[in-house]
């Protein structure tokens, strides 16, 4: 499973990843999860958000869609009328990454407008106010998640606009996951407590995402013990929760806040091979649990970490299973990227499921 906070997220091969996700298909279905405390809001307002209606970057990608038109055709078409937009332009601009704000990108928008067949004026309303440049500009933001994450993650699509701007109020200073392994070896649910900093005054929620590689193992199940849960929506086509969690007041600039989390997991068919929890900024302190079932304990565990999610994984080491069938992974100034705990299952006479999970997810 994987859980994306302000700055990180996690996953476990078997029910749940981040990995390479990437290739996934854009959410077709969403639907709240059972939450035991707080709101789910209506699953039409999560798709809004996720899919950018109303918004420029989400008309425009609308509108190229329906007249079937690729970038490079479009930029083409720019440039006879005399107005050079690369593709990368374009693109940047209907993911949201950008915006037009220069004379001669809006007289762009004009032409776009009569290119896709849109009522005049139809693009340009939809523009924001200019974007502030500079030292104004949030470092850790966008640019820094897509370091790690790479382009087109599942993360990216799970928030659609938010994911420009999540969290970028708050950091997280310390995040503890525990990760349960049940007897059949799958992935039985994960429990994460964040203490997070606010980078400026009035910061009041925070959103995770939380993978699954498995379409079997869904949520059933969240219990929020710290924050107040406002949103619990289950993507299906991109197997990926989002979660916005209140912390029930707003904080001054440096306070610190806790969020503490539970999320239950259906049955799978794919023991859990792995878990990982991705990072975009330090972290002070990260302390990584798994807890075995005994009828499922591994032959082997190790800890390793990645420097951005599909790199391979370096700094391999061995670690110990304990009498309380648990592993843990402690790491003081934890640095961006990817931190992963693996596992293997012996083929008999170990206690375990008697097979591996896939492991064909980087995470």
């Amino acid at each position: 499973m994987s859980s994306d906070t302000d700055t990180d997220e996690a996953h476990a091969t078997g029910p749940g990843s981040t990995g390479s996700q990437a290739t996934h298909p854009r959410a077709t279905e969403a639907h709240t999860t059972a939450a035991r405390t707080g709101e789910a809001i209506t699953t039409s307002a999560l798709h809004a958000a996720a899919t950018g209606a109303d918004t420029f970057p989400g008309v425009l990608r609308e509108a190229l869609n329906r007249r079937g038109l690729s970038l490079e055709r479009v930029s083409e078409r720019l440039r006879v009328r005399g107005i050079t937009i690369s593709q990368a332009t374009l693109s940047s601009w209907q993911r949201g990454r950008s915006q037009p704000e220069r004379a001669r990108s809006l007289q762009a928008v004009d032409v776009l407008e009569e290119i896709l067949e849109l009522p005049a004026g139809s693009l340009r309303s939809l523009l924001g106010p200019r974007r502030p440049r500079g030292r104004t500009t949030p470092p850790d933001t966008e640019g820094a998640a897509l370091q790690i994450l790479g382009e087109d993650s599942v993360v990216e699509k799970a928030l659609g606009a938010r994911f420009r701007h999540f969290n970028q109020e708050t950091s997280s200073l310390m995040v503890h996951d525990i990760v349960r392994v049940g007897e059949t070896g799958t992935l039985s649910g994960i429990s994460t407590t964040n203490v997070l900093r606010a980078k400026r005054a009035g910061a009041d929620r925070a959103i995770f995402v939380l993978s699954f590689d498995d379409e079997a193992a869904e949520p059933v199940d969240i219990k929020v013990t710290c924050g107040r849960l406002a949103e619990a929506t289950y993507l299906k086509g991109l197997k990926s929760l989002v979660l916005e969690i209140h912390f029930g007041r707003e904080l001054a600039k440096l306070d610190t806040t806790v969020v503490s989390y539970a999320v239950e997991v259906s049955p799978s068919e794919t023991p859990a091979t792995h878990y990982e929890r991705w990072s975009r900024t330090n972290l002070h302190e990260y302390l990584q649990q798994v807890f075995f079932h005994p009828g499922a304990l591994p032959a082997d565990c190790h800890r390793y970490v990645r420097d951005k999610v599909g790199d391979p994984p370096r700094g391999r080491r061995r670690i110990p299973l304990s009498e309380a069938h648990d592993v843990h992974v402690l790491t003081s100034r934890c640095k961006p990227g990817v931190h992963g705990v693996a596992w293997e299952y012996g083929t008999g006479g170990t206690g375990g499921p008697g097979a591996t999970g896939t492991g064909d997810r980087p995470g």
